[in-house]
């Protein structure tokens, strides 16, 4: 898919100012002199100290985003949604956004020292900087780690409302992302691009996983048919009938949907003989988004 670099000095200007409304003045104070440290030829040592101590001095407080933040964000940044970043997870950002990046060697070096020494918050941070960081395509390793981490906050930070791993991860990796995204419970609706990363292997896995679940005598998650839906075949058009059985309305809806995004003539067939669920998709009443915010409230 098409990748959009962040300018900069804009995303640093956009983040400082979100961090005005969720850290002391005098945590401000203390990040802008970090930066002005770090902005040198050799930032190695006052990086490290400062990225560990940001908690410290400008806390934890959760940023508080309005429609038009989230929209500038956007705009700088094609997929790019701070809205559950926390102050020293700016700060942190910051940090990295202040490294000198003319020589790629040095800096990449610099970024890789911290990856090796960080902790849970750290890594966190480093995870959620990467769609903004220079040089994104040399953090597809990285990237691929995160996805196999077992620490959930990590995880997190990688996977949902992170556009990096749309636009740079091979396909392998990023299957593993959502199949882990549903193993774990966390909603795909917060997954960036996963409409457009969709592709037959991946159905097929999600399908094996829905059959592991049924003979096992558990559900799955109604969002788990999002990105199968463009593959429906003979053989998913079963799983899509069997959906439609369910007692669950919204695991029906979740058939409708994947049916309305399938060529698939069967499948197509198979959403006319509900017109009800039909009307609503094409009105707009009923769509993935819904599902998977509808999805979390009742787990």
């Amino acid at each position: 898919m098409t990748v959009s670099q962040a300018d900069i000095q804009q995303t640093c200007s956009f983040l400082t100012e979100l961090l005005e409304q969720a850290t002391s003045p005098e945590g401000l104070q203390w990040l802008t002199k970090k930066m002005e440290k770090i902005n040198t030829p050799s930032p190695d040592k006052a990086l490290q100290l400062a990225f560990s101590a940001a908690p410290r001095f400008v806390g934890k407080t959760k940023l508080a985003l309005t429609k038009e933040h989230r929209q500038e964000a956007n705009r700088l940044r094609k997929g790019f949604n701070p809205g559950n970043w926390t102050a020293d997870q700016a700060a942190r950002v910051l940090l990295l956004l202040s490294l000198p990046h003319n020589e790629e060697k040095a800096f990449l070096e610099s970024i890789n020292k911290l990856f090796s020494a960080a902790d849970l918050g750290e890594l966190a941070a480093l995870y959620a900087s990467l769609p903004l960081l220079p040089y994104p395509e040399a953090f597809r390793l990285r990237a691929a780690e995160g996805v196999r981490t077992n620490m959930g906050t990590v995880f997190d930070a990688i996977a949902l409302e992170n556009p990096y791993p749309a636009g740079y991860l091979e396909e392998g990796p990023w299957n593993q992302l959502v199949l882990k995204t549903v193993f774990v419970g966390k909603p795909l609706y917060r997954i960036y691009g996963l409409e457009e990363r969709s592709n037959l292997r991946l159905a097929r896995i999600l399908s094996d996983y829905a059959h592991e679940r049924w003979a096992a005598g558990r559900t799955v998650t109604p969002e788990l048919w999002r990105p199968v839906g463009p593959f429906i075949d003979e053989i998913i058009l079963k799983d899509i009938e069997r959906v439609f059985n369910h007692p669950d309305e919204i695991q029906q809806e979740a058939a409708a949907l994947a049916c309305f995004s399938s060529s698939y003539v069967p499948a197509q067939e198979m959403l006319e003989a509900h017109p009800l669920l039909k009307h609503k998709i094409e009105s707009g009443e009923l769509t993935w988004d819904l599902i998977g915010n509808r999805n979390l409230a009742f787990a």
